[in-house]
């Protein structure tokens, strides 16, 4: 199954703030916010935190690295072979750096997963997002321009 992964940083190559990963099909999302740096870039402080818990209740689980990485590889470890896909490479880049849990060690990722860097060419998280710069919200409306642009 395809996911579509948004996350929220603290600005170029700073600290992840949150992940969100829905899949194509169901409601089943995931969504992690991890602990705030010490220091939160102005941009973000104004743009990103104050939508951080803009979710659904019960969905929004607030954990430590290890722990997020944890539940990253338990909600995609029912699916044979999962395709995370980001419209952005640091995405990707946060992404694979929260499974990395330690010198040599990753999170429980043993079944393999891929990763696709798609061309949103046209497709904009702030402009179509509910509640832009939340990574949750993003991911979706990453999801809907997805299967859009690939049914035309």
């Amino acid at each position: 199954m395809r996911y579509f992964l948004d996350t929220e940083f603290n600005g170029f190559g700073g600290a992840l703030i949150s992940v969100a990963l829905v899949p194509e099909d169901g409601d089943q999302e995931l969504y992690i916010s991890l602990p705030l740096p010490d220091a939160v870039e102005p941009w973000v402080a104004q743009n990103v935190i104050p939508y951080l818990r803009l979710v659904p209740e019960g969905v929004d689980h607030e954990l430590d690295r290890i722990e997020a990485a944890d539940m990253v590889a338990a909600y995609l470890a029912g699916d044979p072979d999962p395709v995370i896909i980001a419209d952005w490479p640091e995405d990707l880049a946060h992404f694979c750096a929260l499974l990395a849990t330690g010198p040599g060690q990753m999170a429980g990722v043993d079944f393999g997963l891929r990763l696709e860097l798609i061309n949103a060419a046209g497709f904009s998280a702030a402009a179509n997002s509910r509640v832009p710069h939340n990574a949750l919200h993003d991911a979706r409306a990453l999801r809907d321009f997805y299967m859009v642009d690939r049914a035309s």
